[in-house]
């Protein structure tokens, strides 16, 4: 029996301005206040805050899934919207995730608080597109924001039942 597929959450939400290929970071804590200036030059939101909510969430459990894949994701206080943001790094970083890979895909989401079912439609969705190895090489393989886009457009994932 095979389960209905549909466009993934992501997406929705992730625009071009907020990829970043290649981006250069020593470790999470940089890669996190990365974010917030990103966040704060592209959609004016606050770099602190938006740093201290990643930084929670990932003192309560590391957000590093495996195979290179992080997905660092928090309730923002003030926000009106799903943010998406993607990171290919130019070096992969420790991100404490269960297989003890460094990490080198990051897809960050920031929710508002307090969060809806759509936080975690887009958090299951995200999960099964970057579990996937060839959307994974294909993002690898991608050479610009819109190529990024077109594979999580590409991306069908199940219903949820």
């Amino acid at each position: 029996m095979n389960a209905a597929l549909h466009s993934n959450a992501v997406a929705r939400y992730l625009l071009p301005q907020d990829v970043c290929l290649d981006l250069e970071v020593a470790g999470k804590r940089q890669l996190f206040h990365a974010i917030g200036q990103h966040m704060h030059r592209e959609h004016g939101l606050s770099p602190d805050e938006v740093v201290l909510s990643l930084s929670r969430r990932e003192q309560a459990g590391s957000t590093g899934l495996g195979e290179g894949v992080a997905i660092p994701h928090a309730r923002v206080i003030g926000l009106d919207r799903i943010y998406a943001f993607y990171a290919r790094l130019k070096s992969p970083i420790p991100f404490d995730a269960p297989d003890g890979k460094e990490v080198s895909d990051v897809l960050v989401l920031l929710v508002p608080k307090p969060a809806t079912k759509e936080h975690l439609a887009i958090l299951a969705d995200a999960l099964q597109v970057l579990s996937d190895r060839h959307l994974r090489k294909r993002l690898h393989r991608s050479a610009s924001p819109r190529d990024v886009i077109e594979v999580f457009s590409d991306a069908k994932v199940p219903e949820n039942v």
